[in-house]
């Protein structure tokens, strides 16, 4: 994104109008009749100071002065009553707004691509989705109130400042035209602040993020001084940003104090003359300096409602920015729906390249029969988890076909096809709570029966049966109370719970120790019978049973066939066999 797409605002306070507060326009009226009713009580003390000190003192009223003391006290009962209410009705739909929004951000999050994600932080999506949407609380709630409030209480204080004075109210609006210009440049100047605030707060919380989840590779390396460092730089640069922002209200604040001052000022000397000259009384001047309170406190506040308004669309900027995206499912024609799912796999042809020039896998063909086990060997770098990734859907192809069943895989709905799908993969991702919670993680649904049966299968009931909690035993961030193994095992387990059609195997034995691998292996044959497979192993002692063996170097395919013949032709397969036995 360049500076001037940056700086340049998306969401205007129209739009937001039409999309944030019309939706809402009944309760929103509703707040907005409150808003009335409690400012036009506002105004029952300065009106009534006025008859206080020009007719009831003066005449010795004492029955007008206990009337106009509970009127007073109505009024301000009315006041409390409408703020109490305002708070439930806007403030309480601002939060409600907020957790919505959060839903649909997060809803469209995970419905973008895997190439969206190799390219963005988890730590700056999270900071998107939570802290992104809070300023629309200002739309509906604080915010608004203040702005609509603040305005009619304006109108009313002018229409009344003009019937007692006209010259003394006049002068006044010189200084307050002078700062409503200093206001409009200063939330120009700041809306572009808030917008980079927001990318500053992402990276930010996107770096502290890993740094969390990477604690034990920074301890192990003694970084922790990098780490700090990188860290207090990225602070830096977000006081750096809110000084700049600081800066800006300041100036309008100050301006305010100054200006305003200033008119007040006027007003005590053009007061005090019109009062010596007998042009206006003492009522009129009380009344005329607070309605005057009344007129200057909402523009005193702009600086404020202005900063939080800004904020607001800012954040509705950067979040409009994630709503637009295209969803994986809409990325090209996506209209075949897979109910029933055989399993023949076929690439014809297929060439894949994360940057443009740059394949990483050239020209690929061949055909896993539905039930058949394929395992990808080779070097790292060579292609095959590429290779996996486009049989997941988690990639598209540049050129050639993938085909599922005979359809192309680039026209299947993907919720369709994933519903079929099971994926074990090196460093497999497991979420904190319970093993129990691990494994039923595709099926929430499922029985105890189906869930021992999937526990059985991948001996997870192994190591778990040393547990004082079994199942129930809580895990820790990623499972980083269990060995690599017993972490492997509940991903294997996870899988067989599935029950997909298609399964990836990405070095699913990698970090088992030689028992377990056994234990594994035992139950690996279970998950894939009748099942289309694509295993990625460097362990090649783990897939001499494969239906398919290819050998992938530099993105092409360099040899295929099964173990025997591959053994037989004694080229690339046979020497990185051999070499494997002696070590």
């Amino acid at each position: 994104m360049t500076n001037d797409q940056e700086k340049k605002p998306k969401v205007s306070i129209v739009k937001a109008f039409k999309t944030i507060i019309w939706p809402r326009r009944r309760l929103v009226f509703i707040g907005l009749f409150l808003i009335l009713i409690g400012r036009l009580a506002g105004f029952i003390l300065p009106l009534k100071s006025k008859e206080l000190l020009d007719e009831i003192v003066p005449n010795g009223d004492l029955p007008a002065l206990y009337t106009l003391i509970w009127m007073v006290v109505l009024a301000l009962f009315v006041q409390a009553i409408t703020s109490f209410l305002l708070t439930r009705i806007l403030s309480v739909q601002a939060q409600f707004l907020i957790s919505e929004l959060r839903a649909q951000v997060q809803k469209k999050v995970l419905s973008l691509p895997i190439s969206f994600f190799d390219n963005e932080k988890s730590g700056a999506l999270v900071s998107r989705i939570m802290s992104d949407v809070e300023g629309v609380r200002n739309l509906i709630g604080t915010g608004l109130v203040q702005l609509v409030g603040g305005t009619i209480t304006a109108v009313v204080s002018l229409v009344l400042l003009i019937r007692i004075n006209v010259m003394m109210t006049l002068f006044v609006f010189l200084p307050l035209g002078i700062f409503g210009y200093v206001a409009l440049k200063a939330f120009k100047y700041i809306r572009p602040i808030f917008r980079k605030r927001g990318k500053i707060n992402a990276e930010v919380k996107g770096r502290l993020t890993e740094t969390l989840a990477g604690v034990r590779v920074i301890k192990g390396f003694g970084a922790e001084d990098q780490e700090n460092k990188s860290f207090e730089a990225g602070v830096d640069r977000l006081f750096q940003n809110v000084k700049k922002s600081l800066t800006a209200t300041a100036i309008m604040t100050s301006s305010s104090t100054f200006l305003l001052g200033f008119a007040s000022v006027g007003i005590m000397g053009m007061g005090g003359y019109n009062m010596i000259q007998g042009t206006l009384t003492v009522g009129d001047f009380l009344l005329f300096t607070l309605l005057l309170a009344f007129l200057v406190a909402p523009i005193i506040q702009m600086s404020n409602i202005g900063s939080q308004l800004t904020e607001a669309l800012a954040g509705l900027d950067r979040t409009e920015e994630l709503m637009n995206m295209t969803p994986e499912d809409e990325l090209g024609d996506r209209s075949i729906v897979l109910n029933k799912l055989k399993g023949d796999l076929v690439f014809d042809k297929v060439s894949f390249s994360y940057e443009e020039g740059k394949e990483v896998i050239h020209d690929i063909s061949f055909k896993a029969p539905a039930g058949s086990t394929i395992a990808l060997v080779g070097s790292s770098g060579s292609g095959k988890s590429t290779i996996a990734g486009l049989s997941a859907t988690f990639l598209n192809p540049q050129s050639g076909v993938i085909t599922m069943d005979g359809h192309d895989l680039s026209k299947v709905k993907l919720s369709s096809f994933r519903q079929h799908l099971g994926v074990v993969l090196q460093d497999e991702f497991l979420f904190e709570g319970t093993i129990r919670e691990n494994i039923l993680f595709p099926r929430p649904d499922a029985s105890e029966e189906q869930l021992y049966q999937a526990v059985k299968a991948g001996y997870v009931d192994e190591f778990t049966d040393r547990f004082d909690d079994g199942l129930d035993t809580l895990i820790g961030e990623r499972g980083v109370k269990l060995s690599g193994g017993q972490r492997q095992r509940i991903a294997i387990a996870r899988a067989i719970l599935a029950n997909p059609k298609i399964i990836i195997l990405d070095e699913a034995t990698s970090n088992l120790d030689t028992e377990s691998e056994g234990l594994i292996q035992k139950s690996l044959s279970k998950l894939v019978k009748d099942r289309t497979t694509i295993v990625i192993a460097h362990r090649l002692s783990t897939i001499k049973k494969a239906d398919q063996i290819l050998v992938i170097e530099s993105g092409q395919i360099a040899e295929q066939g099964t173990h025997e013949s591959l053994i037989e032709k004694e080229g690339r397969y046979f020497d990185l066999y051999t070499y494997q036995a002696k070590i």
